[in-house]
Parts: C-alpha cells; sequence; structure tokens
C-alpha cells in the first residue's frame, strides 16, 4: 500500500473549488498552506466571477431555523473556574475583526498547443488561438491577456485612525482592496505595504474612532493555554473558534525561516486569514496565517504569526515605508545526537554552521564551519530554526553576543548585523540518515588537483572517488564526487588525517563534504 504523507500546500488550489461553488472567489485571500496534496480539480474561468447570490443563497439556507428546533435554554451556565469567557472576549475584541474583500486582474500565460499531429485540420486552430477556456485560449483571456481575481481574507485594526493588519497573501496582486466592519460599513483599504517573508501586510482606511483590538505579547504564552480565534472562514464574517497552543517558536522551513510560529489546534480554514489570534485575556498573540492538510481543510494542526513579529513588521512599514531585515550569513543546520557525539556535546543543541557567507558578518566575526551556535544575544539556540527567527527580530547594524560550541569549549563572539536582501540564516539539509554501527567509514580518498582546488575555491579537501556499499559513509548518504573538507570541524589535506580522526573517535564523526556549490555537514555513526 502506498504511504500517504500529509504536507502543507497553497490553498489556492482549493479556492477554485470554493469559487465553482460561489462561496470565495477565485484568489487572493486564501489561507496559505504548503505543498498538501489536493484532489484536482477542474473549474473554468466563469467560477472566477460568479454570482455573490450563489453563496448568500446557501448561507440563507444554512442559518434558516429548523421548524420543530427547541427553544434556547433560557438559563445560562457559566464556564468552569479558571476557563476564559470566550463570549466576552469576543463581544468585546469581535467589532475590531474585519472582513477583507480583494480584486483585481492577473496576466495569463498563452495556451500550450494540445500534442496533436501537426496534419490534424485542428492543429491551426489550436496553435493560434489556444485552447477554449484555459488562460491564453479562447474565453480565457486571450494570449498575453490578463484574468479577473477575487478572494477574502480577515483582518484586525490597530489604531483608532484605520491602521489594520492582515497576511501579506491575503492583499496580494489585488488592485482593490475593501474592508467591511462588523456594523456592516465598507472602507477601501490603502496598502502601506507588505512583506512576504514574514507574509505581514499593512492596510489603510479613512476613518475615525474605530474599535481596536489590544496587543499582548507570546512571551509568558504557555503551551496548553486556551486562544480563540475571529475571522471569516469560507466567507462566514465574523466566526468564533477556540482551541489550545499546542506549541511555539515552530520553524516551518527554510522559506518560513524568520518566524517562529504558534502552532494551535483551532479550527481555522481559508477565509481566517489575517485574523487576530487572542488568548485568554483577550489580547492578540498572533495573525493566524498556515495550516497542516492532505485534504485542503482544517486537520488539527494552524500556525500563527506572532505579534511580535508582526507589529515590527508594521512600525517599520508605517514609518519608512519598507521593511529591513538582518542577516548573520551563515547557512546551519540541525544538530542531531550524531553531531553531539562527533562535536563533544552534552546534548543534541544548537544550530550547527555548515558554511559562512565570505565577506558576510559572520565571516567577518570570526564564525567557521563546524562552529555549534549555542546562544544568541542571550537567548538560548535549542533548534537550529531558532536561529533565523531570532536573527530576523535584530536590526541591520545591530551588535549581537553569539555563544559557541568550538574545539569542545564555550567561546563568545561578537558580530555585526547585515542587512538582508533575501535571506538572513540559512538552514541547510542534512545528507542521508546517520544510523548504523560499522566501524569503518568506507570511502576512497584522493587528493585535489590544482584545477580542481581552483574551482572550488579551497585549499582543503579530498575528492571521495568510491563509498563503499553498506558503509556507515554510504548510510549516511555520502555519495562519490562529494568532496570531503574536514572531519568534526578540522580541515583535512590527507587520507592520513582522516583516519586520525576516525580513529580517535568514539561513536560517530561530522564529515563536511561539499555536494556542487552546496556544504553540508553529515553526521556518520562509527560504533
Amino acid at each position: 500500500m502506498a504511504q500517504q504523507v500529509e504536507k502543507m500546500i497553497p490553498v489556492k488550489k482549493l479556492v477554485w473549488a470554493l469559487a465553482a461553488a460561489g462561496v470565495l472567489g477565485a484568489a487572493g485571500g486564501a489561507l496559505a498552506m504548503r505543498n498538501a496534496k489536493v484532489t484536482p480539480v477542474s473549474v473554468s474561468d466563469s467560477a472566477a466571477t460568479a454570482p455573490a447570490q450563489t453563496g448568500e443563497a446557501q448561507v440563507a439556507a444554512v442559518t434558516t431555523p429548523l421548524a420543530n428546533a427547541a427553544a434556547p435554554a433560557a438559563n445560562f451556565t457559566p464556564p468552569p473556574a479558571g476557563m476564559p469567557d470566550f463570549a466576552q472576549i469576543a463581544a468585546a475584541q469581535g467589532p475590531a475583526v474585519v472582513n477583507i474583500s480583494v480584486s483585481g486582474t492577473v496576466k495569463t500565460r498563452a495556451a500550450r498547443v494540445p500534442q496533436i499531429d501537426p496534419d490534424d485540420p485542428f492543429y491551426e486552430f489550436f496553435r493560434r488561438f489556444g485552447v477554449p477556456g484555459m488562460p491564453g485560449g479562447p474565453n480565457g483571456g486571450g494570449e498575453g491577456g490578463s484574468r479577473e481575481i477575487r478572494g477574502q481574507g480577515s483582518g484586525f485594526i490597530v489604531s483608532a485612525d484605520g491602521v489594520i493588519l492582515t497576511n501579506a497573501h491575503v492583499v496580494q496582486d489585488a488592485q482593490e482592496v475593501v474592508v467591511k466592519l462588523t456594523d456592516r460599513r465598507e472602507f477601501r483599504a490603502k496598502v502601506l505595504g507588505s512583506d512576504k517573508s514574514t507574509d505581514v501586510a499593512v492596510l489603510k482606511i479613512e476613518a475615525k474612532n474605530l474599535p481596536t483590538v489590544r496587543l499582548g505579547a507570546t512571551r509568558d504564552l504557555r503551551v496548553g493555554e486556551w486562544v480563540l480565534a475571529i475571522g471569516s472562514p469560507f466567507g462566514f464574517e465574523n466566526s468564533v473558534s477556540a482551541g489550545v497552543i499546542s506549541a511555539k517558536g515552530r520553524s516551518l522551513g527554510p522559506d518560513e525561516s524568520r518566524v517562529p510560529f504558534l502552532q494551535t489546534d483551532v479550527a481555522i480554514n481559508p477565509g481566517n486569514s489575517g485574523g487576530p489570534l487572542f488568548n485568554a485575556r483577550g489580547e492578540v498573540v498572533g495573525i493566524n496565517s498556515q495550516i497542516y492538510s492532505a485534504s485542503g481543510g482544517y486537520q488539527g494542526l494552524s500556525f500563527a504569526i506572532p505579534v511580535e513579529v508582526a507589529n515590527k513588521v508594521r512600525q517599520q512599514i508605517e514609518k519608512g515605508g519598507k521593511v529591513q531585515h538582518a542577516k548573520l550569513g551563515v547557512m546551519v543546520q540541525e544538530v542531531n545526537q550524531g553531531f553531539a557525539d562527533s562535536f563533544k556535546l552534552d546534548r543534541p543543541e544548537g544550530a550547527l554552521v555548515a558554511n559562512v557567507e565570505e565577506n558576510g558578518p559572520a565571516a567577518k566575526a570570526g564564525l567557521r564551519s563546524g562552529d555549534v551556535i549555542l546562544g544568541f544575544k542571550g537567548q538560548r539556540i535549542v533548534s537550529s530554526g531558532d536561529l533565523p527567527a531570532l536573527v530576523d527580530q535584530s536590526l541591520p547594524g545591530d551588535k549581537v553576543d553569539i555563544e559557541v560550541w568550538r574545539n569542545g569549549k564555550r567561546e563568545t563572539i561578537t558580530a555585526t548585523l547585515g542587512d538582508a536582501n533575501e535571506k538572513g540564516a540559512k538552514l541547510a539539509k542534512a545528507g542521508g540518515d546517520a544510523d548504523g554501527d560499522h566501524a569503518k567509514l568506507g570511502l576512497a580518498l584522493r587528493p585535489l588537483q590544482p584545477e580542481e582546488r581552483r574551482q572550488l575555491g579551497t585549499r582543503d579537501g579530498l575528492l571521495i572517488q568510491e563509498v563503499g556499499e553498506g558503509s556507515a559513509a554510504a548510510r549516511a548518504g555520502v555519495r562519490p564526487g562529494d568532496v570531503l573538507l574536514a572531519v568534526n570541524g578540522t580541515p583535512v589535506q590527507s587520507v592520513e588525517q582522516v583516519r586520525g580522526a576516525v580513529k580517535g573517535a568514539e561513536k560517530s564523526v561530522a564529515l563536511l563534504v561539499q555536494r556542487g556549490a552546496d556544504k553540508i555537514f553529515v553526521p556518520v555513526r562509527i560504533g
């Protein structure tokens, strides 16, 4: 039986299906998910501009009371002691939560010619006019044309003069943004700015004396605490759902490394994007942004951007119209038990420096490949994903103290952070599985030729010619053609150096290998 793997996927695919039902528009404002498996649907472009009456009719059908429904109980039972008053939070903070509708146009690509014989009488028609109903074809925008997009999301008012926070993906590609309040007033909003890397956007509407949310902090938020979300899932405005914090500081991969996400079990669905996550005191602690799903809908895991990250973006946008991110200039990877054994750490934690950007802030501060970063600005680094988020909470030009593990002891290095154009600290993928108890590496090595050294830009290293089948190195993912640069952080230039390093190791060794343009540490268990 094939193994089914649940992953994160862009929800825009799901929104096309919703558009066919008339519930949502066909683009922007969907809840962002990454790479999940979704049943394919085929929807024509006409669904993108489906009349709103369809969705309204469905809402009316759902909300019509049953004829024989029992009347609500007259007596109200208060929640047990220690339980938050969700009704009070919804009543007090709900008016500051808004529904966001977006519309615009995007360019379409020319449709490809169907793979039919050039001698077929329809070949020339498809070549000139494209496939009917598809982008670039008849009724699909035409070659080099455009297509209308519509979508919905949520947001919340943080300033009485009309400043609103939401997700960047909610307003992406939008030419018109309309904000609807709970009192049914509608305003056209201006996008003051957005930051794709943190998925935060700031809007402004022309209004005064608006209700606002109270901003909290995630520092004291504990796993297991109650939280509440308000938003517009599937277009159902001002819907409330509740749950608990199930994890903090969750890293969702290299593309999301700047955000230490809050993980919750609150029911979040497309349309909740950009809406607030409240703690039990009615303070906003996050912006609902992503879900983890194999079906396209909520399956028990949702993720929110911490309010501190969002507020930092907001302040920079309001002040200068753009967002700056700090940069350390290293590529890091996770410290597993194999690496901990190799570097004589008492526990597998920290961020292992796999590569240091030439002339970057880390290089100027003296950081090296093989260093394990244990602390940053006084905060402990447990997982490699902790580092990018902490770097991003700083500003370019900040001087920071970095605690590293080097040659079996702790050292403190001071670095001046740079300005990141794309990413700050990057995450490297660890190579292969380090399991196994074979006592030898199983590598055939030779020194690099002068031309190879020039091409690689290194003075150290040995070319891995062969990897023994079933050897410890093979099980760890080492490949022929890799260049072995260092063992346990010590550069190697000869086979004798490698033998000495392996002989002195007890359980495992950490091999720094270069594969193409990438450098990664590979833990190899030898005992």
